[in-house]
């Protein structure tokens, strides 16, 4: 049964909408990303005022795709909206980006915050974070290959840890104390240093692109939208206040950008090595949730390209529903992305995430322009939902991604500059293959969103 032809007591509510931004977006990043924030900004408030601001984006940004989601239903999301707006060229070079730079790097940075967690809980050394990152992809790899139904099986502990997981630092670090948190004010950042703060802040907030397809899926679409967007922000926004001030309350800013497995050090200090276990082990779960979902989908990128590309023809091969080589590719990559990470100046995560942040946000800005495009050139199409103060809002998405775009280009370094590399290389594939009608108009997008 199509989403359009669904009865409407099978639909979700504004209730059901708030919470599944809520379960999207609140994940593994907050665990990782604040000591990379922190050493982006000169003072405490700037450090909360940054994640303010990544709320804002969240909100305007998750409007813009709400509409988007509504006048062009389909389960390509950002490959359909990029294809019909620019052609099946611009969408090629959108799957090519997922599958070699963002699908696989955003898994090589969740397979690194994870190896700071379990590297505390059972060391290996130096390198120990990146050989536990590269156990991590090989395993659950491995569990994807098995099938579909025992990936699935094991989601729903990985998601109930990561309520508790958030949960326990809150209650913690607000309730806590630290001598850390007196320690001297750090030296200000670098010049344009607070553009790379919000990426990694934006970073923390990532998924709210997927809540925004919720448009198709509503009772009352016109009603119930902008209600969902808003009260999600406002709760996500409210618990990563609420787990910043805890770590600046424990901590101190300058303590902060010094601290790796933030939450572990902060129930450490509060709870002693018992409680900092016991964190390891809730943040070790939730990064392999995400781990585990990310290759899932992931895989699809590849197997997609392989059903309609005739030269990538094996990378369509199957067993039974799992795309065993498509999965074995992507392993492949992200395991070299992860070796990349760990010889490379500063953590893994960081390099990871300079990998990727040009790219994505390339794409994010040239979603969000197809916004104007589609109101210029099919005004008169149905939109079930229209984004609020329209031209203004999606106007404030794309400022933001441009920004973000600019500062993950100047400040990302040997990283930014690598993914941007791996792009390139997707031109000729794009143009030479840009013309393929992808099965279903759809059969790419669902393994992009």
């Amino acid at each position: 049964m199509s989403i359009d032809t669904q009865h409407d007591k099978n639909k979700l509510s504004a209730f059901d909408g708030v919470a599944f931004v809520v379960g999207v977006v609140v994940g593994i990043g907050i665990f990782g990303f604040p000591p990379l924030v922190a050493a982006n900004v000169d003072s405490g408030t700037m450090y909360m005022l940054a994640w303010l601001a990544g709320g804002l984006v969240m909100l305007v940004g998750a409007l813009t795709y709400a509409e988007l989601g509504s006048a062009f239903p389909s389960a390509g999301g950002e490959y359909h909206f990029l294809s019909r707006a620019y052609g099946h060229r611009i969408g090629m070079l959108f799957a090519w980006a997922r599958g070699t730079v963002v699908q696989t790097g955003a898994i090589a940075v969740v397979a690194f915050i994870y190896g700071e967690y379990a590297n505390i809980l059972l060391p290996l050394g130096p390198y120990g974070d990146s050989i536990h990152a590269a156990i991590s992809v090989l395993v659950l790899t491995a569990l994807n290959l098995a099938g579909t139904g025992q990936s699935k099986r094991v989601q729903i502990i990985f998601t109930i840890a990561a309520v508790l997981a958030v949960l326990t630092v809150i209650v913690a670090g607000v309730f806590g104390s630290g001598s850390a948190a007196s320690s001297s004010a750090p030296p200000p950042p670098a010049a344009g240093s607070l553009g790379m703060a919000m990426v990694f802040v934006l970073l923390t907030y990532g998924g709210w692109n997927e809540a925004a397809y919720l448009s198709g899926e509503m009772r009352n679409v016109k009603r119930d939208m902008t209600r969902v967007m808003v009260w999600g922000t406002v709760i996500v926004v409210a618990l990563y206040a609420c787990v910043n001030l805890a770590f600046l309350n424990i901590f101190g800013l300058a303590q902060l950008r010094e601290t790796h497995a933030v939450g572990a050090a902060l129930m450490e200090i509060v709870a002693g090595p018992a409680g900092a276990v016991l964190l390891s082990l809730l943040v070790c779960l939730t990064a392999l949730s995400t781990i585990n979902g990310t290759i899932f989908t992931g895989a699809r990128v590849y197997y997609a390209l392989g059903r309609d590309v005739p030269a990538l023809k094996r990378l369509g091969a199957a067993h039974g529903t799992t795309p065993s080589t498509a999965l074995l590719v992507q392993a492949a990559i992200t395991l070299a992305l992860i070796v990349f990470g760990a010889f490379t100046h500063g953590s893994g995560v960081n390099t990871m995430v300079a990998y990727t942040a040009p790219v994505f946000w390339l794409f994010m800005l040239l979603v969000g322009i197809s916004l104007f495009v589609f109101r210029r050139r099919e005004p008169q199409r149905e939109r079930p939902f229209r984004v609020p103060l329209y031209p203004v809002t999606p106007a404030l998405f794309c400022l933001a991604c441009l920004g973000l775009l600019y500062s993950s280009i100047v400040y990302a370094g040997i990283g930014g500059f690598l993914g941007l590399v791996v792009l390139a290389s997707g031109v000729p594939f794009a143009l030479r293959y840009g013309k393929v009608t992808l099965a279903g108009d759809g059969a790419v997008p669902d393994a992009t969103r």
